[in-house]
């Protein structure tokens, strides 16, 4: 007893008899009563084992051995007073070992020897075995399967479940369930690792659970457990690095530690009560085999896949600026005090109108795990960059399906969808008013169409949440009947700029000596050709754009603007009339919508000064980087006007703020400057 270090054992005379105590420090605590039995019975195990084994070899070893063992529990019987525990525990001469018990009448098999020679594990069910991954002595898989049938219950605790690993005991699992007995397996969605066919065939089969944790950025489950429990109370488990894969139950390097109820049953019990506390949590969803439950499975296993297919997946931690708080702030109101489930947005362009609703969504789905979820907007553009401003907030990067132009959904349960799209379908979708818990109308303002007015009929969803910048409609509709005639929360343009959210802008209103009073009005509108032939022929106009421009305008060459036309001929026009200065002009139309991200990049880099377009920058596009905007066009629509402002009221670094020159002639009395005005200095129409 020389050796420094630590021990734990208990001190025997002979121990005591060789530690030296004025050289070493002995650590040293007493036995309690309540553990005396499992130390002295562990002592005298090690005692009862090196005396017997001392039995000399002869022919009658084995005899000598249970003599010695008989007469020792003789004694024991004299020193107890329940002498029957000695009496019915003394050892046949003979020295057997019972290995199984099955009834003659109604046999388990023809052949009940053969029967448990074949279930029997190989390991037994007393002793603990390392299982190291090699194929030299005996397969974790081979001894896996006499496990299976030889068990009563079977508790399996994996991270993953792959096809090719079930597919090793396929016919066990199906013998052993078949027979009534009790199979429970929890997995993960982690890494995408498991096999949707997998987890299916298991809660196919009979008298099976299967559980399931979709949390996998907090409580990522790393544990391999496969727990064997006996009616005879000779319970076995493995423990170690093996999922269910192949190579993992084959020849894998993986470590696996069988135990034993026998020789460790503390080990047994906490692995059992374990995976009991994990089943009745409700971390642990159970796995029903209905489409619902498929495809949540494969939307969680594609959302970890897709972080795998370069690297890792990355999400910046989102939060609410303070005025989107408050706006979310103010939706709770509605909803909580007032009752009222149909609420309307109003926020200038740029202030985040498509991340409020996905916080505001984020809230919700927090006490609605299974919400099924509607965007609604006009333009595809729009709905991939709502998509990717969801899926950034939720954290998910497979959140939501879209369904406009060549894309089409798997489901329907969350969807971004074009209005042209949806209301096409929707007679033939087949789904209950209810179908939809949140719905999102983006561009509410366009609600008044016959192709919204129908999906708000279908539909009748636990929130509906309109987005817009500007309430107003310039043909004198009132959105507001829709949405019980109450703005839930709102930021105008002045605001959003005094608080630092957009862009400070000077405005020009340039009188271009037109005279527009000629021109037709229809529908709410000047006739687009003949204000095209106008402006098309008026050389005097574009020397004033140009004047105006050069005069108003620091540096013509490293100005970043966008020219609003009335017409494709218009934009080509006035591209020419700019090349023809010197200035870098391009035209983008919806003619050639497929080079918009090239078009906005050379603008974004200084390439283009000058890009004209014609309804295609109106929503949903953002180049930070504009610092002018040309109104070459009268832009009859107040929400149009107030979009195409919005272009140009991005933060942007080094840009201090936007110049806007409006060129505007002597206009019709139907056009209606007051409400741009209006807008422009921050009160409403309806205000007014």
């Amino acid at each position: 007893m020389q050796q420094v270090g630590i021990y734990e054992q208990l001190v025997t005379q002979l121990i005591e008899s060789r530690i030296d105590r004025e050289r070493f420090y002995v650590g040293e605590r007493e036995l309690t009563s309540n553990e005396a039995s499992v130390w002295l019975s562990r002592f005298l195990s090690h005692v009862l084992h090196h005396v017997l084994d001392a039995v000399p070899a002869s022919d009658d070893r084995l005899a000598q051995q249970i003599t010695l063992s008989n007469q020792f529990l003789l004694w024991l019987k004299t020193q107890i007073h329940d002498k029957d525990i000695i009496d019915d525990n003394l050892l046949a001469s003979q020295g057997k070992i019972l290995t199984a018990l099955y009834e003659f009448e109604n046999p388990i098999a023809s052949d009940l020897a053969r029967y448990v020679q074949d279930i029997f594990p190989l390991t037994g069910l007393t002793q603990s075995e390392l299982f190291c991954g090699s194929n030299a002595g005996l397969s974790l898989e081979s001894e896996l399967k006499r496990e299976i049938l030889s068990a009563d219950k079977i508790y399996w605790l994996v991270s993953f479940i792959k096809w090719a690993g079930i597919r090793i005991f396929r016919k066990e699992l199906e013998a052993f369930t078949r027979s009534g007995r009790e199979l429970k397996i929890i997995t993960t969605s982690y890494m995408g690792a498991t096999d949707a066919k997998a987890v299916e065939y298991l809660a196919s089969l009979p008298n099976t659970e299967v559980k399931l944790s979709y949390n996998t950025e907090r409580e990522r489950l790393h544990a391999k457990s496969y727990l064997f429990l006996r009616e005879t109370g000779y319970h076995t488990g493995y423990i170690g690095s093996s999922n269910l894969s192949h190579s993992a139950l084959t020849n894998g390097l993986e470590w696996n530690l069988k135990i034993t109820s026998q020789e460790i049953p503390h080990i047994i019990n906490k692995s059992l009560s374990t995976f009991e506390t994990y089943w009745a949590s409700n971390e642990f969803e159970r796995f029903d085999g209905d489409a619902k439950s498929t495809e949540k499975l494969n939307q969680a296993l594609r959302q970890q896949r897709s972080g795998e297919e370069d690297g890792t997946t990355f999400f910046f931690d989102l939060t609410p600026f303070p005025h989107q708080r408050e706006i979310l702030e103010q939706l709770t109101v509605e909803r909580q005090t007032h009752q009222r489930f149909r609420n309307l947005v109003v926020a200038a362009t740029g202030t985040g109108k498509t991340l409020i609703s996905a916080f505001d969504f984020a809230r919700f789905l927090k006490t609605h795990p299974d919400a099924n979820f509607l965007f609604v907007a006009h333009r595809e553009e729009i709905l991939k960059q709502a998509r990717a401003a969801y899926r950034g907030v939720l954290r998910n990067s497979t959140f939501g399906e879209l369904w406009v132009g060549g894309h089409a959904p798997d489901h329907y349960r969350q969807l971004f969808v074009s209005i042209q799209t949806l209301n096409n379908q929707l007679d033939t979708l087949n789904l209950t008013a209810d179908y939809y818990d949140y719905i999102v109308i983006d561009e509410v303002h366009h609600i008044a169409a016959s192709s919204y007015r129908a999906v708000l009929y279908h539909f009748s969803p636990s929130i509906l949440l309109g987005l817009t910048a500007t309430p107003e409609r310039h043909d004198g509709g009132d959105i507001l009947a829709d949405f019980g005639g109450v703005i839930a929360a709102e930021i105008r343009l002045p605001e959003a700029i005094n608080r630092r959210h957009l862009c400070p802008f000077q405005y020009f209103g340039i009188d271009d000596d037109t005279d527009l009073r000629t021109i037709p009005w229809q529908r709410g509108r000047y006739d687009i050709a003949q204000l095209t032939n106008l402006y098309t022929s008026n050389q005097a106009r574009v020397d004033k754009i140009l004047l105006s421009m050069n005069e108003i305008i620091t540096d013509l060459r490293r100005m970043k603007a966008l020219a609003f036309c009335v017409s494709k001929e218009h934009a080509q026009y006035m591209a020419q009339q700019f090349s023809l200065k010197e200035l870098n002009a391009d035209v983008l139309t919806s003619d050639n919508r497929h080079e918009r991200q090239r078009k906005q990049q050379s603008l974004r880099a200084g390439e283009v000064n000058v890009l004209c377009v014609v309804d295609i920058f109106n929503e949903g596009v953002d180049i930070p980087e504009v610092d002018t905007l040309l109104f070459l066009r009268p832009t009859e629509s107040l929400t149009i006007f107030l979009q195409q402002l919005g272009r140009g009221l991005r933060l942007a670094e080094d840009k201090e703020c936007c110049t806007v020159l409006d060129f505007v002639g002597h206009s019709r009395p139907e056009y209606d400057f007051a409400n741009k005005f209006r807008a422009l200095v921050g009160k409403s129409a309806r205000a007014n």
